[in-house]
């Protein structure tokens, strides 16, 4: 079925011929039945990842939302997740934003915690300061 997709934005064009192919698979049992448990493993491979980051400097929070939105594109349950964790987060961050120094402070010093932890805790201290002399027992992870 030819569909006449140049009276359409880039972006229109695109979501188009993504919904099709996505009828195309969806007309196919088995092939849809693989198909959502792929997007269902990459989705939650994807969201697991963003789970571990969030304490981390960087983007933990947009994996999480990344790999939620991978699994909304295939399940309901995982919409109305992604849409009730962005509202939550959108109000922490508010709030947070109007906090004090003293309380934005604690924040920090709590992530710094957190991230110290887990690094000490899988090993990391004790195999760079392997790499630079330092031999420390307290270094070395418990695990």
């Amino acid at each position: 079925m030819d569909v006449d997709d140049s009276d359409l934005s880039p972006f229109q064009q695109v979501e188009s011929r993504w919904r099709r192919w996505r009828e195309h698979i969806a007309a196919r049992p088995s092939l849809n039945v693989a198909y959502r448990i792929a997007v269902g493993v990459i989705g939650a491979l994807v969201l697991a990842a963003g789970i571990v980051a969030i304490p981390y400097p960087g983007p933990g929070w947009l994996i999480v939302f990344a790999g939620l939105g991978i699994l909304a594109s295939e399940f309901a349950w995982a919409h109305r997740l992604l849409h009730y964790a962005r509202k939550r987060y959108d109000a922490f961050m508010e709030w947070f934003s109007r906090q004090s120094l003293v309380v934005k402070g604690a924040g920090a010093l709590l992530t710094a915690v957190v991230v110290l932890a887990t690094l000490w805790l899988l090993g990391t201290f004790g195999l760079v300061g392997t790499w630079i002399g330092l031999d420390y027992s307290w270094l070395e992870s418990p695990l």
